[in-house]
């Protein structure tokens, strides 16, 4: 079947939408990257947040597993939520949440505190996934391509530039004001999006409960091919991002570049121009035809190949760099577009599938880049990353031409 053949159009009510302003567009992804920043700042800081609240900096890497397991709880049992309770009360809730969080994490006395702060930073951090879908509805036809494609480059600069702010704060004042200065942020984000979302809240599927929610989305994956499709392209491609991402700090810290961490930050600016790059699929005006999905991952294998023969020199990992971030996120965008199209009345339960996925393969990812650069250093990972490459070429050729088999 030809992933062209499964996608549903949306409801012909949405027609008579009334649209999105650039300006509330703006303040959606810049929202959005706001959050999503959240979940990134401690990264290059492990050791550092280690030492502070008493425990090893071999411990430390229990401050990145609790976090992303909450936030993989939250995507299971929070996102689904967005598609039966005011959108506006329950991103009020979640950024309380996320701001006491961070809080938290910036006065933990001890590691205890620390953990259980972090792995609640995760859960309400799944706020950024619920603006990506408000944003979705809020636009009519003509504007949902361009507007998920802003909202979703808002939210991955926010996650690239994370470590380099990181970095940059903490060496001039200290990790824990970080914390506390994010935690107002979201305070003040709390209130700005509470009064811009006023009176545009729509409960898609209002009348269901919280069971029926939950099971509809384990359905919704059953039944629908092109969300299964979409959800393992977004796999794969969060796993090429993490296993280059994960390793970067490793092979810019050695020789012959030799590096420092707040040097080494400022890689992220890279990544944020090549996330800006990938904002242009959003005018793509066909992102179920198979041709725009080729060239997002075939970019993606270029990144690889370059990063593989000039990956010692700072021009190829430049080069690398921006490439590999225009192809990942250009997919990402690509995939969102399409998802939220599959059922209006169901967007946030769709992209609950998706970045559950998409969570899980970034996960597997960072896993396997590190077992490889144990094992073959630099150039391990290149091949690892061009092994995922190959996996997603397969599932295009699989789902673009009818009668090919795989």
């Amino acid at each position: 079947m030809s992933q062209t053949d499964t996608v549903r159009p949306v409801p012909a009510a949405a027609a008579s939408h009334p649209g999105i302003s650039r300006g509330m567009t703006l303040l959606l992804a810049t929202a959005t990257g706001a959050i999503a920043a959240n979940l990134y700042y401690a990264q290059p800081l492990l050791e550092a947040i280690a030492r502070s609240v008493g425990t090893s900096a071999g411990a430390a890497g229990g401050i990145v597993t609790v976090t992303q397991l909450g936030f993989a709880l939250g995507l299971l049992f929070v996102l689904p939520l967005a598609d039966i309770v005011e959108r506006r009360s329950l991103l009020t809730v979640l950024l309380l949440l996320d701001a006491a969080a961070l809080a938290a994490v910036g006065l933990a006395p001890g590691p205890a505190i620390a953990l259980v702060a972090f792995a609640t930073l995760g859960l309400a951090n799944v706020a950024a996934q619920v603006l990506v879908p408000a944003a979705a509805h809020l636009a009519d036809d003509a504007q949902r391509g361009r507007t998920v494609a802003s909202v979703i480059s808002g939210l991955l600069a926010g996650m690239l530039l994370a470590r380099t702010v990181a970095g940059i704060v903490t060496e001039l004042v200290g990790w824990r004001p970080l914390f506390l200065g994010a935690a107002g942020l979201m305070i003040v984000v709390n209130l700005v999006l509470h009064r811009a979302l006023r009176g545009m809240d729509v409960r898609s599927g209002r009348g269901l409960g919280y069971g029926e929610v939950l099971r509809s989305t384990v359905r919704i994956y059953q039944a629908d091919a092109l969300v299964r499709v979409r959800s393992a392209y977004g796999a794969l491609g969060f796993a090429a991002f993490s296993i280059f991402w994960s390793t970067a700090a490793l092979q810019l810290g050695r020789s012959p570049f030799g590096y420092s961490p707040a040097v080494i930050g400022l890689f992220g600016l890279l990544g944020a121009a090549g996330a800006m790059a990938a904002n242009l699929t959003g005018r793509v005006r066909r992102p179920t035809h198979p041709m725009p999905t080729g060239v997002a991952v075939a970019l993606i294998a270029i990144a690889f190949a370059v990063l593989l023969i000039a990956g010692r020199t700072l021009g190829g990992i430049i080069a690398g760099v921006l490439v590999l971030d225009t192809g990942v996120q250009g997919l990402h965008v690509l995939n969102q577009r399409v998802i939220y199209d599959v059922d209006e009345s169901a967007r946030n339960r769709v992209n609950s599938i998706y970045m559950w996925f998409y969570f899980v393969g970034g996960a597997l990812g960072s896993a396997a880049a590190s077992f490889m650069w144990s094992q073959a250093g630099w150039s391990g990972i290149c091949l690892t990353g061009l092994g995922v490459t190959a996996l997603a070429s397969l599932l295009w050729a699989r789902t673009s031409f009818r009668g090919s088999k795989v």
